[in-house]
């Protein structure tokens, strides 16, 4: 598989020369332009992935997944919107895309906790244990949506972001993305009373 090393750029694009330019030469095929776009814009990409991701491999995986397709879809980007919105929204339907394609496979495995320190691993630890254990409790409601409930739920309440930022990130309508994200609650509140916990 191509592998993108961003290693060798610069975390942020560089001042002297406008991103809008980065982007052009990347568009065209350079591969120099395209790796100061994605040292720039991976840890936005790695956040967002690392909600999808049951195991460090398998984030390591979708983001270079992720970065190779805003790699082949770059010569079709029209500037009539922002830059990053354009890569958040590639981002974010690629990630649907994978929820969609690996969950039976990925049914057993346990998800990466973004949020988690090396101090919550010490077990005597009651604030990190409940940290983690409300994690394992919401990583279990949203292993058992669909995919589209999943990212809507990821999006509004896991990222907080507004109904027309997920709208446009998803393609989705806004009103789509209010009664998904209504009926994916429910379900959550259904599967609580199942596993004997009140919502």
């Amino acid at each position: 598989m191509f592998f993108f090393d961003t290693s060798r750029a610069t975390r942020k694009v560089e001042t002297e020369i406008p991103e809008s330019e980065w982007v052009a030469r990347a568009g065209k095929g350079d591969e120099d332009a395209f790796v100061r776009l994605a040292a720039h814009y991976r840890p936005r990409i790695w956040s967002t992935a690392s909600r999808f991701a049951r195991t460090r491999p398998e984030l390591e995986d979708l983001v270079q997944d992720l970065l190779l397709k805003l790699w082949r879809g770059l010569p079709g980007y029209r500037s009539d919107a922002p830059f990053e919105h354009w890569v958040m929204t590639v981002a974010v339907r690629g990630c649907y895309d994978f929820l969609r394609s690996n969950r039976r496979r990925r049914e057993s495995e346990s998800l990466v906790n973004p949020m988690e320190r090396r101090d919550d691993r010490d077990p005597s630890d009651d604030r990190a244990r409940s940290r983690r254990e409300a994690w394992e409790t919401v990583s279990l409601l949203l292993e058992r949506l669909e995919a589209k409930d999943r990212l809507v739920i990821t999006l509004l309440d896991l990222e907080e972001r507004g109904v027309r930022e997920t709208a446009a990130l998803t393609g989705w309508t806004e009103s789509n993305v209010k009664v998904r994200a209504h009926r994916a609650r429910k379900k959550m509140r259904e599967f609580l009373t199942e596993l004997g916990l009140e919502p």
